[in-house]
């Protein structure tokens, strides 16, 4: 199953969003990513948080159109969006596109990036994209291909150790069971030299971010 969820981030390009979701997505908001939802006239299949960021009026309009709400008191140890993650989980995904998922807090920014890296939900894909801009994580043996066009730009950053046996093709600067050292620069800004792009790794996490130039 494919969730998309709208978290309470900047939504830049609201017609991308829109184009991204089929009939078949499970839709789930994030506290205050409902009023996204609201904006665009898409239902939500359920919002989920403890609804700070949301009026009453708003909470009634979802309630109204069929969303289910769940509501969790506001001392908390978890944000919203991972409240969200959690529920998809139990829904059944194997993969989640977080739209919204990036905005003027560098914290929440950063927490939203990170949440994919929790034990907890591995074995899911998970996608954070904001109109051309698309980022993911690959862990420990994983593999992963990215479509686009020749030109688009792909950057890999390791996240808090070395990433080993890394493996790159359809790359211009391709490499072959190599090593990218935490805190270095070497895989940034790397461009597809075909229309997809593999990733390899064998150990560690590895940021990717593709920027679609068109």
């Amino acid at each position: 199953m494919r969730v998309v969820i709208f978290a309470n981030g900047e939504l830049n390009y609201p017609q991308n969003a829109i184009d991204i979701i089929t009939p078949d997505d499970l839709l789930i908001a994030a506290d205050g990513g409902a009023r996204h939802c609201l904006d665009l006239g898409v239902v939500p299949d359920f919002v989920v948080g403890d609804l700070d960021s949301l009026q009453p009026f708003e909470i009634k309009a979802l309630k109204k159109s069929g969303a289910e709400v769940v509501v969790y008191a506001r001392k908390k140890n978890f944000t919203d969006l991972e409240l969200a993650f959690s529920l998809a989980m139990d829904r059944g995904a194997n993969e989640i596109i977080v739209l919204g998922g990036f905005g003027g807090r560098w914290d929440m920014t950063v927490s939203n990036l990170l949440l994919a890296t929790g034990r907890k939900f591995s074995g899911v894909s998970i996608r954070l994209i904001d109109g051309p801009q698309e980022a993911t994580l690959i862990k420990d043996g994983e593999q992963r291909t990215f479509q686009g066009s020749r030109g688009d730009v792909l950057s890999l950053i390791p996240l808090g150790r070395d990433v080993t046996g890394v493996t790159l093709s359809g790359l211009e600067y391709a490499l072959s069971d190599q090593t990218i050292k935490a805190g270095s620069t070497l895989g940034i800004s790397n461009v597809l030299a075909e229309d997809k792009a593999t990733v390899t790794i064998e150990k560690g996490v590895l940021l990717c971010i593709i920027s679609h130039q068109k």
